[in-house]
């Protein structure tokens, strides 16, 4: 692969990452999951992608969110949960705030509005992102961070790109049925292995992958128990409570997930704006990430007592929620400012851009969401 090259101190730090990676395997017996190996990729202490020091948002990191495009996202946003407050409470968690850029439009424009927001309380793994979320957001008083889920809690739940950096697990179909796959080390490299399932992995591939047995040999597809299992945790979370999350990300429903030529499944890492398929590839200083199954999310929500609310596209959504209103405060006349918000307004609902790759998925308890969103729902495709 041509991609740009790191520098030394990068470098060392991958170099760690790796022996500590190694060292984790040697200790399991010679083979690690393919999610425990995602899972010290990303989040390994100091030296995971999402818990070192390197930049991840903008020219100089790996990936650019839909808050970092426009304000309009947020502002669009805003509007959902006022009226989600309106029936809960003025609370807001968000889960993997990025740059803080969410959040201050988010409260922005409810200040706008009018409504009143208690706590704003991030939920942030990444080191080099909370700090920059606290330096961002220091004048807001009501922001907040926290290191886990409160036990309960009412209000609105805000989640951009948060499930597609879950660590899943590999399973591939051999001509001795479904394997799982396994990291292990072959000539000094990290290298994929073979093993059976066990009970509670083969129960997630029955109920999550339709036409599992039909599936060609050498199929590989991904499996989500850590993105099922925080979709639980919402609902206990909720339990008792108000409110509702609102979760955007890139993916699919379950009919479109496992399609035919979909045969090397939808794992995907991203290095310096580059996207390319090789999880081993610089651990720790890349994204790895899998799309959404967002019926096996709806199902873990549901099997938990978390009703959905909603399913669409980021498109549905956004033009649901009035960002096209939003875009027209601004003066047309005005080129400089006016153009920029329409590029960014378009990338975001475009169906050739982000506008139906990305979808929203709301669940919640004891909440109605307006009538453009509900009108917009398309949950009977999950």
């Amino acid at each position: 692969m041509s991609l740009p090259a790191p520098d030394r101190d990068a470098l060392a730090a991958s170099h760690a990452l790796q022996q500590l990676i190694a060292l984790d395997i040697e200790q399991a017996g010679g083979q690690i999951a393919f999610s425990r190996f995602m899972e010290l990729a990303l989040y390994a202490p100091r030296l995971g992608y999402y818990s070192g020091g390197a930049s991840k948002l903008g020219a100089e990191g790996d990936f650019i969110t839909a808050p970092e495009m426009t304000p309009l996202f947020g502002a669009t946003v805003a509007r959902v949960a006022a009226a989600i407050i309106a029936q809960s409470a003025p609370d807001i968690i968000e889960f993997g705030a990025g740059t803080g850029r969410l959040a201050r439009d988010v409260l922005a424009a409810l200040g706008r509005q009018g409504v009143h927001v208690n706590s704003y309380t991030i939920i942030e793994l990444s080191g080099e992102l909370r700090a920059r979320q606290q330096a961002n957001l220091a004048d807001l008083p009501q922001v907040r961070w926290q290191d886990a889920m409160p036990g309960h809690f009412s209000g609105v739940v805000l989640a951009n790109e948060v499930l597609d950096a879950m660590p899943v697990e590999l399973v591939i179909r051999t001509q001795d049925g479904w394997r799982r796959q396994m990291v292990t080390i072959a000539d000094g490299a990290f290298a994929f292995i073979q093993a059976p399932l066990d009970a509670a992995l083969h129960e997630q591939l029955v109920r999550q992958v339709p036409g599992h047995e039909h599936m060609i040999e050498g199929y590989v597809t991904e499996l989500h128990p850590v993105g099922a299992g925080f979709m639980g945790s919402l609902a206990t979370m909720f339990a008792g409570g108000r409110g509702a999350a609102i979760l955007f990300d890139y993916g699919f429903p379950a009919h479109e997930y496992y399609l035919d030529q979909r045969i090397g499944g939808t794992l995907m890492c991203h290095y310096r704006h580059h996207a390319h398929p090789d999880p081993f590839y610089l651990p720790g200083l890349q994204d790895i990430t899998a799309h959404v199954d967002f019926t096996a999310m709806a199902l873990a929500a549901q099997d938990a007592g978390l009703p959905v609310l909603a399913y669409m596209s980021q498109a549905a959504f956004l033009i649901g929620a009035g960002i096209g209103e939003l875009l027209l405060e601004n003066n047309p006349e005005d080129a400089l400012r006016f153009l920029p918000q329409s590029r960014a307004v378009q990338k975001l609902v475009s169906p050739a851009e982000m506008g139906e790759l990305f979808k929203v998925l709301v669940v919640g308890q004891d909440v109605t969401l307006p009538d453009a969103i509900s009108q917009a729902d398309r949950s009977h495709r999950l």
